[in-house]
């Protein structure tokens, strides 16, 4: 599992003229799923993000979390991020996981930051969306599990 994650003072999406997620200060993630993702993948990806150090304490310094500062989380799907460059032009997703893994470990992801306690918003799988941000530093990471790098610890 991949994610690309963006410290925000704010984030929506829209699909259309629908606006169907937004947050205040907080983390938009974009998460892409790959076809040997499980849940394990995604438990370990929500709970690292959910800990991230990145905001910053009473002294300027990034050592609080998501979870410290009470922060809003929009997780937007992105099979793009599973798009190999490497040879030709035209991008290759043989390695995203097929729309039924990816939907069920996306929907789950989002689940499971709602219920670490996290107020967490969403884009719509599959449908053409509108990303409007303000990045916040600009702090952005990118964050595989243990399982894109080649079976590491799911430890966090």
């Amino acid at each position: 599992m991949r994610a690309l994650v963006q410290r925000v003072k704010w984030a929506r999406v829209r699909v259309g003229e629908e606006l169907v997620g937004e947050i205040g200060p907080g983390l938009l993630t974009l998460l892409g799923v790959s076809k040997k993702d499980t849940r394990p993948e995604a438990d370990w990806i929500i709970r690292k993000i959910s800990k991230l150090r990145i905001f910053e304490d009473e002294t300027g310094k990034m050592n609080r979390s998501l979870l410290d500062v009470g922060g809003g989380h929009l997780i937007v799907s992105q099979f793009t991020l599973y798009g190999d460059c490497q040879k030709g032009n035209r991008p290759s997703f043989i390695e995203a996981a097929s729309s039924e893994l990816a939907c069920e470990l996306y929907d789950y992801s989002v689940a499971l930051s709602a219920q670490l306690g996290l107020s967490t918003a969403s884009g719509r799988f599959q449908a053409d969306m509108k990303v409007e941000l303000l990045n916040d530093g600009p702090v952005t990471l990118w964050l595989e599990s243990p399982q894109a790098m080649k079976g590491g610890s799911l430890e966090y």
